[in-house]
């Protein structure tokens, strides 16, 4: 321990305030007191009490606050671009990018000085040769106009085309290469030297100026129709497959669709079959190609062949087997779209006042809703019947047929061919009717039978000379040579 020497000040030890033992209790005391002191009460209660008026306070106090301490906004004062006129103006803007329909242009020029002198009169190319396209729901004469060509020799124009194509005919997309002259001045249309297109694939029209006279000159094209048959293994994709093999999309979709009437492509195809394709072409000298409908849709399986040619019969066209079967229907199309009210069998007829067979089915529908065929047929009566009002009768095969009844009106003739959905009349409330509905009745062997019951199913056959001429046609496309590719 080192001494101490004599005059030495020792500083008295620190001392701090002693804390009371109960200052835990104290606090907490302090906590529950601000806890019970609503300084933020509910403005809409007690009003006029003392809570209200200190809660008044604090939401003056915080709003006062605020106020006190937003800040400020002043206006932030900048010079004004100059105005550019003039040459300035004409350089600056050479400079800048604007849209073309403004005369924009980019790249540095050279603005106009003292010695350009501006003309009286432009000069004008003495020929302009452009091109106009047909757009699609166009029209020729339009199309023309636009390009500059008179109104006149619009009309002219389409005229002679229309002696050779309909206008109507003319695919979209179509290029029209154009010749125009020089022209008198400048407020009048330009008149028209020369025109051409190609208005089919086989046929080119070109128009020629001949002092004031258009005339029409024919340059037809050499085309080649020989289909286009495709064939190939169906793999893990028959519409990849086919596409790969140069089938057009269409065809492809067509093909399938056919083929599927036929077959299951989950039990009947696997990747070891073969499509056979043969699709309508044209191939022009000049290096087009266009292609039209499919005409065969053949599919190989083993030792097995479906062969399926687009056939017309009846002035129904449909896909038949190589033995002339037709595609099959099966069941019926609902004849109206319409609830049930009465269905067959004995009931108390609602005007006669006794119990009765009621020979059909009834359907509650709106006087004008669409009636059709249930399924493929022939008129066999359609006109007033009684107490069936306007009826009409069709036969769909020599075993079955059908009626319908109480109609407003009727659509169809006897004796005319009608297809399962087609719209042969309308509901109404003819004969011996409480209200608009159809009365609806099947016949087997000529007896009245439960609509609900009978299942259609139909199929076209072809037969005599139409199976000679139909199996003339399929051994001629069969001829036509596999495309190379």
């Amino acid at each position: 321990m080192a001494a101490l020497s004599v005059g030495q000040i020792i500083p008295a030890p620190a001392t701090f305030p002693e804390i009371p033992s109960d200052w835990k209790s104290r606090f907490e005391s302090s906590l529950s007191r601000l806890d019970e002191l609503d300084i933020a009460p509910d403005l809409g209660t007690d009003i006029g009490s003392l809570r209200w008026w200190r809660g008044l306070f604090t939401c003056t106090a915080l709003c006062a606050g605020t106020i006190m301490l937003a800040p400020t906004y002043k206006p932030f004062v900048a010079d004004a671009p100059p105005v550019v006129t003039g040459n300035a103006w004409d350089e600056q803007r050479a400079q800048s990018i604007a849209p073309l329909a403004w005369g924009g242009d980019t790249g540095r020029r050279m603005a106009a000085n003292d010695l350009v002198a501006p003309l009286n009169d432009t000069p004008e190319r003495p020929v302009l040769s452009l091109t106009a396209t047909l757009g699609q729901g166009d029209g020729f004469g339009r199309v023309l106009e636009r390009a500059g060509v008179s109104q006149s020799d619009a009309k002219r124009v389409s005229a002679l085309i229309s002696q050779e194509v309909p206008l109507g005919e003319i695919e979209p997309g179509t290029v029209i290469d154009l010749t125009l002259g020089r022209r008198a001045k400048p407020t009048v249309p330009r008149p028209l030297d020369g025109l051409k297109l190609r208005a089919r694939i086989d046929l080119s029209l070109m128009v020629q100026r001949s002092g004031s006279q258009l005339n029409l000159v024919r340059i037809p094209i050499a085309v080649d129709r020989t289909p286009l048959r495709i064939q190939g293994a169906v793999g893990g994709s028959l519409y990849r497959s086919a596409r790969a093999a140069g089938a057009p999309s269409k065809a492809v979709e067509a093909y399938i669709k056919a083929i599927a009437s036929k077959l299951s492509f989950e039990r009947d195809i696997d990747s070891a079959a073969r499509f056979d394709i043969i699709v309508e072409q044209a191939r022009a000298e000049t290096g087009e190609i266009e292609h039209g409908k499919l005409l065969y849709a053949g599919m190989t399986r083993g030792n097995r062949k479906t062969q399926l040619l687009q056939w017309t019969i009846g002035g129904n066209t449909e896909w038949f087997e190589a033995t002339g079967v037709g595609q099959k229907r099966q069941g019926m199309t609902s004849p109206v779209a319409g609830r049930i009210t009465s269905g067959f069998g004995r009931r108390f007829h609602p005007i006669l006042g006794y119990s009765k067979m009621h020979m059909g089915v009834d359907f509650g529908a709106p006087t004008g809703t669409p009636v059709r065929a249930v399924t493929d047929g022939v008129i066999a009566f359609a006109g007033r019947n009684g107490g069936y009002g306007n009826h009409i009768r069709v036969t769909h095969n020599p075993k079955f047929g059908s009626s319908y009844s109480h109609l407003s009106r009727i659509s169809v003739r006897p004796g005319e061919r009608v297809l399962q959905g087609e719209v042969i009349g309308y509901v109404g409330s003819t004969g011996m009717s409480t209200g608009p509905h159809l009365h609806f009745e099947v016949y087997r062997n000529g007896q009245a039978v439960n609509p609900r019951t009978v299942n259609f199913e139909s199929s076209s056959l072809l037969s005599g000379a139409e199976l000679q001429a139909f199996r003339n046609r399929l051994s001629r496309l069969l001829e036509i040579p596999v495309a190379a590719r």
